[in-house]
């Protein structure tokens, strides 16, 4: 198919090694097209900041929307490197992406929920769980999120805390909202809203989930809320029984920040293959820490100073999952493939990197 008779229709993307291919319109981005029609390539943000879409152009033309330089640099771009969330064919493209999978295909869904319960885990952290509608099934993978449509139609994305498998008995979906001050959406859940508000949610989206076909052991680095999606994938692999040696390292600027630490400790007893390694990178006299300190993704590697062997799943902070994709393939020799992760990118950071 050249460029000039699929113009009409769009443009053919393929997408090696698999050979899946589907077709993106005139104005559409790439990872929309691919989302749209059940290709389930790697993306986090969906919006240029977080660099978790990029892959290397083969063949074709592809222009780029807004994004940051530390999502794709210039010269990253200049070696042939696109985001496929802003990226927008001008004409047939093949890409090279290895993650692409049947899996991810989810029916990516709108509906309404209404709030069943809200509860402060600490100062600046809320858990709330959503019920989903009665009517209606809603299917994802542990460590994917969902986006609220607010009335104004901003989005915000919180990825979900529970793993599929619980809706059988409860259909909530569980999300930890850290309060970012003067935020639209959590200056609201934090101030106003009480339970049996109605939310209206989008999802699923992502492609921070278990490679099941890997039996090679896992790192679990989660910063803050960053904890939400691998409490869920934590969950999950104790329902699928799944053994492979598990490490959770959960950083927090102070010892309150690790809002959940009794459920982990409660896991710890009935997953004999699960490790917690707990970080605090500012404690006070006053929280009289007696654990490790500094910083969280530092940690893993002082334990793991060879990582070759291991896959990872990072969330949380930019800095903290920049940081240890770097550190970890640079220094502790983590092979690029292995390194799964879901940057939480916040408003005010797109704003200040805009």
């Amino acid at each position: 198919m050249s460029s000039s008779s699929s113009a009409a229709n769009g443009f053919q993307i393929t997408v090696q090694p698999s050979g899946r291919h589907f077709t993106a319109g005139q104005d559409e981005t790439i990872l929309a097209a691919g989302i749209r029609q059940g290709i389930g390539m790697p993306y986090g943000c969906k919006d240029g900041a977080c660099g978790s879409c990029k892959c290397k152009k083969l063949e074709g033309v592809v222009v780029h929307g807004a994004h940051q330089s530390k999502a794709l640099s210039p010269e990253e771009e200049a070696n042939g490197f696109i985001l496929t969330c802003c990226g927008v064919a001008h004409s047939d493209v093949v890409l090279e992406s290895r993650q692409v999978t049947q899996e991810g295909a989810f029916p990516i869904k709108k509906m309404p929920t209404r709030v069943a319960l809200m509860e402060k885990k600490s100062a600046d952290v809320m858990l709330i769980k959503l019920q989903l509608p009665a009517n209606d099934t809603f299917t994802y993978h542990a460590g994917q999120y969902v986006e609220f449509i607010l009335r104004d139609g901003a989005r915000r994305s919180y990825s979900m805390a529970n793993a599929p498998h619980t809706l059988a008995d409860s259909a909530t979906l569980e999300l930890h909202l850290r309060h970012m001050p003067g935020g639209k959406f959590t200056d609201h859940v934090f101030n106003i809203m009480k339970e049996k508000e109605i939310l209206r949610i989008e999802g699923p989206y992502g492609s921070f989930y278990l490679r099941e076909d890997s039996d090679k052991p896992l790192v679990l680095l989660a910063s803050g809320t960053g904890f939400a999606p691998i409490k869920a994938l934590i969950e999950h692999m104790q329902h699928k029984g799944i053994t492979r040696p598990a490490t959770l390292y959960w950083g927090g600027r102070r010892p309150a920040d690790l809002y959940m630490n009794d459920w982990v400790q409660a896991k710890l007893a009935e997953m004999p293959h699960l490790s917690y390694v707990p970080v605090v990178s500012n404690a006070l006299p006053e929280d009289a820490w007696t654990g490790r300190t500094g910083f969280v993704h530092q940690a893993v590697l002082e334990d793991f100073p060879d990582l070759h062997n291991h896959q990872v799943y990072a969330c949380g902070a930019p800095i903290v999952v920049e940081s240890a994709q770097s550190d970890f393939s640079h220094l502790a020799g983590l092979p690029e493939e292995e390194f799964f992760a879901d940057s939480f990118t916040t408003e005010a950071d797109k704003a200040r990197n805009a």
